[in-house]
């Protein structure tokens, strides 16, 4: 691959590179033996690096994350076509034709004024496309909600999907005291005899219901849960660092000290 190719790379170069490289004929022994579970868990990894990059602002990485993204993307197109399923232009149809479905307002004539008649009618067209997957049988208004989601999100998504039929709490106060409930009941598992099942499902009641309390204060759990993972990532490094220069390392016998860096490393931020 030359210079000037570097510079003005395009879709078909990259599928050129991919078919290349499971080409059975002196491909990349790795690259070939790979299937659609074992490059799974390389696509959820390049879909989360993307979302750091963006939580950083860091554009450099965005580009560069983006285009692993994509790689991924051709990698499972190649796949299928290898096997006769699909190739990547249908990939490419298959979401111009849904993205020109889903937005009638702008490439066809319905009126569609403000984001939520937008929304309603997004929702609407997925209805409708759930059902046809189905040869238009009803389907449950849960079906389609992916379970490898992880777990924050497809609590949300299952929620939102039960408040657009008003199965929701009429006020976030309802909200509050369910999550005060539910932690009520995870401290009764605690109690003898100890149940590992029962606190298992406490435990998953009080999650589930913390995800309702943050959807109702517009608040994306899972993007909350990320932001406190850095803060605490962070204020404990500076824990370390604060140790590590006068000698010491964490421990339980220096605990009393590493909770007043603590709060002072929480005092830093503010």
């Amino acid at each position: 691959m030359n210079e000037s190719m570097n510079q003005s790379a395009s879709l078909d170069d990259l599928i050129a590179i991919m078919a290349r490289l499971r080409d059975p004929d002196g491909g990349c022994p790795w690259d070939l033996r790979q299937t659609f579970r074992t490059i799974l868990p390389f696509t959820l990894e390049e879909a989360y690096e993307v979302a750091e990059a963006i939580e950083q602002d860091d554009m450099s990485a965005l580009r560069e994350e983006l285009g692993d993204l994509l790689l991924q993307v051709v990698f499972h197109a190649r796949m299928a076509e290898e096997q006769g399923s699909f190739v990547l232009q249908q990939v490419i149809q298959s979401i111009c034709d849904k993205m020109i479905r889903r937005h009638p307002h702008v490439f066809g004539t319905a009126n569609l004024p403000n984001p939520e008649a937008v929304h309603a009618n997004w929702e609407r067209e997925k209805a409708l496309e759930r059902s046809a997957k189905h040869d238009g049988k009803t389907v449950g208004l849960m079906a389609g909600v992916a379970h490898a989601l992880p777990a924050l999100v497809r609590a949300e998504k299952l929620q939102r999907r039960a408040a657009r039929v008003g199965f929701d709490w009429d006020a976030i106060d309802g909200v509050f005291d369910k999550v005060i409930e539910e932690l009520d009941e995870c401290r009764e598992t605690l109690a003898e005899p100890a149940d590992p099942g029962a606190r298992v499902h406490e435990i998953g009641d009080l999650l589930f219901s913390c995800v309702n309390l943050a959807r109702h204060m517009g608040v994306d759990a899972e993007q909350a849960l990320r932001t406190a993972n850095r803060r605490f990532e962070r204020r404990f490094g500076q824990i370390e660092a604060a140790l590590h220069a006068r000698g010491l390392e964490p421990s339980l016998a220096m605990r009393d000290e590493m909770e007043r860096l603590w709060s002072l490393a929480k005092t830093e931020e503010c």
